[in-house]
């Protein structure tokens, strides 16, 4: 019997936590139809009890609290919701706990934006990671030490694993109940959830604003006049031409203010601008690729590809509703 342990956190978003909780639930239902026992012991645990959310509408009654005796084979940390460092606050007694847990032998999860919890404890420190793509900034901010990537839907690596943003985060759900009871069961609840099971990025759903939290005017500047001009083929020596400072060290500050250089933020205004016309469907691919700013279809579809995950034509069709 595997035991897991579902946090109750506050300002938990109940919506992700009790999905966890049934699909465990539902894998135990699948063992017992082919005559196995139930493999997963399911129980919510937290700081204490009850635990009010969503601004007092709900209140979860924990299975059992942190400082009881709790032996977890694996933790499931769901998202937190509104101001995420107070949320990392207002949950700090778990953070010993996750790692004290983590020490004694127990796997670690994190669903969309439980990674702020995870990240707290130290345990992602040098790890992939990912979260949901709104979050990203203000998480490479806090924690400096993990590797944050943007475009994947599941982290795996030594016992501690990372979901994507909202609903992405079921695929990791899946992948552990294939790790822990097998493939025909996570197959079996990836049908009666609904999940598109084996879905690897998280890049189509990425909408790309450009890192401008930051307090450097001249990069700023940049960051404007890439986003004014995407329908041009700007180059760096254009943009140090108004900005009037030396190319190395622009680059070097845009870089480390933004997390792109300054060709992938080019390319990825450029993708952003052509998903929007897309969206619309009103234009061929070749139409939306030189208005903004490629001439060369090979190019501009592996461009794009790389920033959303599938082909302009894919995308179209993907997003594009004619009734609208």
């Amino acid at each position: 019997m595997k035991h897991i342990a579902i946090l109750a956190l506050k300002q938990v978003n109940i919506g992700s936590l009790e999905n966890a909780r049934q699909a465990f639930l539902e894998a135990n239902e699948c063992l017992k139809s082919r005559g196995e026992p139930s493999l997963f012991k399911v129980e919510v645990v937290g700081n204490d009890s009850p635990v009010q959310t969503c601004g007092g509408l709900y209140n979860i009654d924990a299975d059992r609290l942190i400082d009881e005796t709790v032996k977890a084979d694996l933790i499931i940390i769901p998202p937190i919701r509104g101001d995420l460092t107070d949320g990392v606050q207002q949950n700090i007694a778990f953070v010993p706990w996750i790692r004290n847990q983590y020490n004694a032998g127990a796997q670690v999860a994190s669903l969309c934006l439980g990674a702020f919890i995870l990240a707290a404890t130290g345990l992602l420190d040098n790890k992939l990671c990912v979260t949901h793509w709104k979050a990203s900034e203000e998480f490479r901010k806090l924690y400096t030490k993990v590797k944050l990537v943007d475009d994947r839907v599941l982290t795996d690596e030594a016992g501690i694993y990372t979901g994507g943003g909202a609903f992405s985060s079921a695929n990791l759900v899946v992948y552990l109940i294939e790790k822990y009871a097998g493939r025909d069961v996570a197959i079996y609840c990836s049908k009666v959830f609904q999940v598109d099971w084996g879905r690897r990025s998280q890049s189509p759903f990425v909408i790309f604003t450009g890192q401008k939290s930051h307090a450097d005017e001249e990069v700023k500047q940049a960051q404007v006049l890439i986003e004014k001009r995407y329908r041009d083929r700007l180059s760096v020596n254009e943009i140090i031409e108004n900005i009037g400072i030396g190319r190395r060290t622009f680059e070097r500050r845009f870089k480390k203010e933004t997390g792109n250089t300054v060709m992938e933020y080019i390319q990825r205004v450029k993708v952003e601008a052509a998903k929007r016309e897309l969206e619309k469907g009103y234009k061929t691919v070749n139409e939306v690729m030189f208005e903004v700013g490629y001439l060369d279809n090979k190019a501009f579809r592996s461009v794009f590809r790389k920033y959303s995950g599938m082909s302009p034509s894919d995308y179209r069709m993907k997003y594009f509703n004619e009734a609208v």
